[in-house]
């Protein structure tokens, strides 16, 4: 089967390469490809979109026969059609600033917040117990210094919040990867498992407000005030606040709210009124000075079962169900232009190679460290070090922010903080550690198995 794939792929990027001249053209605006304005979609956006979402399942569908994520896939795939430039082939080149595909790919990530969200029990994050948040304290500041340290190294000629804001891309976790190779071990309810998916929700929360603080320093930096002590205490209270604010008050409101769009017949009330909610607890984001995934991950976690009750009773399908869907038209393109953002030619330098191999070790030890804050005796502390290392979604939506902010540098002019070389380098990063989690989790879990039945038989 993964022989037809690859047969498959080969054929739509063959058809893509004859249509490539229609693609470039339709890059110059609506009037170069002989429509009048205002007349319909840029047929890039139209032709874009779609060669992205084939991309994506083909490549997404590859990985996982290989038991490997699909967003892996469609990172790869991306990478692959973004650099096709290296071969003459210029088809995917005005796909990679167009406004438009853009603005999809940034709706995919705040549905994909959205979505971890709803897949986030605050209840369950309250009861996991010390050994969860300890591990989640250590697992953010671990690699976040470790992460600074090394970018301080290789990259000395940068500004001080380009290495912090790296440090800052290797403090969450993704809790999908590994929850996907704990289901797949029939493990859930272990010990070790509770730790590690408790942990991890709580890597994203505080990984969040880190990437809250950070980005203010960075937009204060940019305006050329510096930011003092009082500012970054006034940016986390508010980054608190603010999610604390959300869950408390949105409980209240949402309930009654949607307890009366619960009256109204028509189809997809809950789906859309969801979807207006994350989109407008991410708009109110942006407007106190946060990220907008920030708000749309507090949508998600703020919106509960209880809240659907009459939608259920009339036998409409959970909202879980109803966003995914949205997620998986979505999200793939967001990672796909993540890929094709990827540089290879950057990858020819072998200090690059270095600060990639030595950042993706960074990544690894700052979540192994965090293993030595488990309180229980009889943990598996290795199973749980190596469960909070992936970093997937996460590491990408915070690496893809730092590609937009500014910095002004040594000569006066703004560069993005985290520039293409980086960008590669940080990729590379998100991509091992997704790769190793699953074999060395389920590795570390059968040793731990393996080595308690023999002492059982001695």
């Amino acid at each position: 089967m993964a022989k037809r794939i690859l047969i498959f792929s080969l054929l739509v990027i063959g058809g893509l390469w004859f249509l490539s001249p229609s693609i470039a053209a339709g890059s110059g605006g609506n009037e170069a490809a002989g429509m009048e304005p205002g007349h319909g979609l840029d047929p890039v956006v139209l032709a874009g979109v779609a060669v992205m979402l084939i991309i994506a399942k083909l490549s997404g569908e590859l990985f996982e026969r290989f038991r490997q994520p699909a967003v892996l896939g469609e990172l790869v795939g991306g990478t692959f059609i973004g650099n096709l430039v290296l071969l003459g082939f210029t088809m995917a080149e005005p796909l990679k600033t167009n406004v438009v595909i853009g603005a999809l790919a940034e709706l995919g990530v705040l549905i994909l917040l959205f979505e971890v969200g709803l897949e986030s029990n605050l209840g369950e994050m309250l009861e996991v117990g010390w050994s969860s948040l300890l591990v989640a304290v250590v697992g953010v500041v671990a690699p976040f210094f470790l992460g600074w340290g090394v970018a301080a190294y290789f990259l000395p000629g940068e500004a001080t919040l380009g290495h912090i804001f790296i440090g800052a891309t290797l403090c969450a976790t993704s809790i999908g990867i590994t929850a996907r190779v704990l289901k797949d071990l029939g493990v859930l309810q272990s010990r070790e498992a509770r730790i590690i998916l408790g942990a991890a929700v709580i890597d994203d929360v505080l990984g969040l407000l880190v990437l809250a603080v950070v980005a203010g320093a960075i937009q204060a930096e940019a305006a050329g005030t510096a930011l003092s002590s009082w500012q970054i205490v006034t940016i986390t209270v508010k980054a608190f606040a603010f999610l604390a604010g959300t869950v408390l008050v949105g409980r209240y409101l949402v309930s009654r709210l949607f307890r009366q769009a619960g009256r109204l017949e028509t189809r997809g009330v809950l789906l859309a009124l969801a979807l207006a909610f994350c989109f407008l607890l991410a708009w109110l984001a942006a407007l106190v000075g946060l990220a907008p995934i920030v708000g749309a991950f507090a949508a998600g976690l703020v919106l509960d079962e209880a809240h659907f009750e009459s939608f259920r009773d009339r036998g409409e399908h959970r909202l879980e169900e109803l966003i995914r869907p949205v997620s998986a038209l979505l999200a793939p393109i967001f990672f796909v232009l993540m890929g094709m953002k990827v540089d290879l030619r950057y990858f020819a330098q072998w200090e690059l190679l270095g600060f990639a191999a030595v950042l993706t070790l960074a990544a690894i030890i700052g979540k192994q460290v965090c293993s030595l804050a488990v309180l229980e005796r009889q943990v598996n502390r290795l199973a749980v070090g190596v469960g909070m290392v992936p970093r997937g979604e996460v590491g990408l939506i915070f690496a893809g922010i730092g590609a937009t902010l500014m910095l002004p540098n040594s000569a006066g002019a703004s560069e993005p903080v985290i520039n293409p070389a980086t960008f590669g380098v940080v990729v590379l990063m998100v991509i091992v550690t997704t790769l190793i989690t699953p074999p060395a989790l389920k590795w570390a879990l059968q040793r731990r198995a393996s080595a308690s039945s023999a002492a059982g038989r001695s």
